[in-house]
């Protein structure tokens, strides 16, 4: 006999019988579906990945596992890359970048004309805006000017240019007397972007190389003081024979006491970096000195990092005396000693 309870309770469990038999056939088809999806979505994905692999490699594989899939997507992304690299360096062969740093290339003169061959030298003569009657005195010496000027360009493979920065006043009477000298002489580099001061010379060194190397294909680099006159002739009968030395820093190599008296003329601020002796490492003498092609391209590439002290020979020897370079001390770049055979003279 059943009790009174029980047979309360059985209509209940017949009516809710029907309903959660629904609810669980619904759960089941919509987990059904959602699964369906995830692994038709997977296999066309699996599908694209190995058709990609197959195309990128030439292998047909049927399966693909995670790593493989994530190299490939990692692939897809450097593709993209590679292509906006191709693109910029097209055009950065366009506007004739590229060309100034490969052997061989075309250079090109200060009006921009496209000169076929490699030069032996450019020559920066370091100039400031009272140096007028010095840049006078070198044109009717050893530089000359006018056609003379691209005779030497032509005939002995030498450019010589004067350089100088901008005025703290940008377009003051100083810049418009160099933008007039220049119009007459043609033999200027203006570093547009630095502005003439004593104290920045070695900046002015470092853009002066960049400047150059950028704008002229030759096997040499020199820098020059302008109260220095150069033998041209036997300069480039020096450098005939370093020529095939692809990183040479040539010139009067000294060394000398390191001045941390702020009184003194020759005052390092940066003295404490030299050391308790207090003395320079070796370096080429201000004067005059010459670097090859590959070093100016350094300089050229790095000038954004590489610390200058308060002397641009300094400077210059603290960039190169930690790379592979050939120092060679050359007596004849001592342009103060007056020596026998000479290349240089300081007046």
């Amino acid at each position: 006999m059943q009790s009174r309870g029980s047979s309360h309770r059985l209509p209940g469990l017949a009516l809710r019988s029907p309903i959660f038999s629904v609810m669980l056939a619904m759960f089941a088809t919509m987990a059904a579906v959602y699964v369906a999806g995830r692994l038709w979505q997977d296999a066309e994905n699996r599908v694209y990945l190995i058709k990609e692999l197959d195309r990128r490699t030439g292998k047909k594989q049927t399966a693909i596992s995670v790593d493989e899939s994530l190299k490939v997507v990692a692939c897809r992304d450097q593709h993209k890359k590679l292509a906006a690299l191709e693109m910029e360096l097209a055009a950065a062969r366009h506007e004739g970048y590229v060309l100034r740093y490969g052997y061989g290339s075309e250079s090109s003169d200060t009006n921009g004309a496209p000169s076929k061959k490699r030069m032996s030298a450019v020559i920066g003569i370091l100039t400031g805006f009272g140096g007028k009657n010095s840049r006078d005195a070198i044109r009717k010496s050893w530089v000359l000017s006018g056609a003379a000027l691209k005779k030497l360009e032509e005939d002995k493979g030498v450019i010589v240019r004067f350089v100088i920065g901008r005025s703290a006043n940008r377009g003051d009477s100083m810049d418009r007397a160099i933008d007039d000298e220049n119009k007459h002489s043609k033999d200027f580099i203006v570093l547009e972007n630095h502005v003439e001061a004593s104290e920045e010379v070695p900046k002015k060194t470092k853009l002066f190389f960049a400047e150059a190397v950028e704008t002229w294909d030759a096997d040499f680099y020199v820098k020059v003081n302008d109260n220095i006159y150069v033998n041209i002739d036997a300069l480039v009968a020096m450098l005939a024979a370093h020529v095939n030395k692809p990183r040479v820093y040539l010139g009067c190599m000294k060394s000398g006491e390191v001045f941390s008296d702020s009184n003194q003329k020759w005052y390092e601020p940066d003295w404490w970096k030299f050391g308790d002796g207090k003395s320079y490492f070796r370096h080429a003498s201000g004067e005059m000195f010459v670097i090859s092609r590959a070093l100016a391209q350094f300089i050229s590439i790095n000038r954004d990092i590489l610390r200058t002290y308060a002397h641009d020979d300094v400077s210059v020897g603290s960039w190169l005396i930690g790379l592979d370079v050939k120092h060679v001390d050359e007596g004849k770049l001592c342009c103060s000693s007056w020596t026998s055979g000479a290349i240089c003279s300081a007046v």
